[in-house]
């Protein structure tokens, strides 16, 4: 089940997450694109509701450069093959930073909230229908992708929020 994300942050920690999220934008729209920003802006967000927040200790631009760089190591912004892609040391000299402090900060990023690569829960939305994670559903024991199954058991998935859309179904895909 894909989490549902959100962009709200406690009012006291608007400060901090509007000086990140100003640099996640502006290397976003600069670099890579508006899917990536509001993806940044909700992992931001999400690190700004944590409770304590991790973005009270630390500098603003490497709290930003490992957000970003969390999200490209989830959604394989570092392969030359995908657009938009960006190598790590460019993405971390942005910032100001040496790839190894971003790459520390996205790490620490990521073990918090359990991400790898494939995410369901952090993958950009025009990359879903191609995501294999997103469809893998357990029926009667064994793995099954979802995208291949009779549309009742489609039908049922999505009731339940297993799948984000029925495949096939025009009115609900983005």
């Amino acid at each position: 089940m894909i989490k549902q994300r959100s962009e709200k942050v406690p009012a006291a920690m608007q400060p901090i997450y509007k000086s990140i999220i100003a640099l996640t934008n502006n290397f976003c729209e600069q670099h890579l694109n508006a899917e990536y920003a509001v993806l940044c802006r909700e992992l931001a967000a999400a690190l700004a509701r944590k409770r304590p927040s991790p973005l009270l200790r630390g500098a603003h631009n490497i709290w930003a450069c490992g957000i970003v760089y969390a999200l490209g190591t989830v959604n394989f912004l570092f392969d030359k093959s995908q657009t938009p892609h960006s190598n790590a040391d460019e993405l971390c000299a942005a910032f100001g930073l040496s790839k190894s402090s971003g790459a520390n900060k996205a790490r620490q990023i990521r073990d918090l909230f359990g991400m790898s690569q494939l995410d369901p829960d952090w993958c950009l939305p025009s990359q879903i229908s191609h995501n294999p994670r997103v469809w893998m559903l357990q029926v009667d024991g064994l793995i099954v992708d979802a995208r291949y199954m009779p549309r009742k058991i489609q039908e049922l998935a999505y009731a339940q929020g297993l799948i984000p859309y029925i495949p096939g179904d025009p009115k609900q895909q983005e």
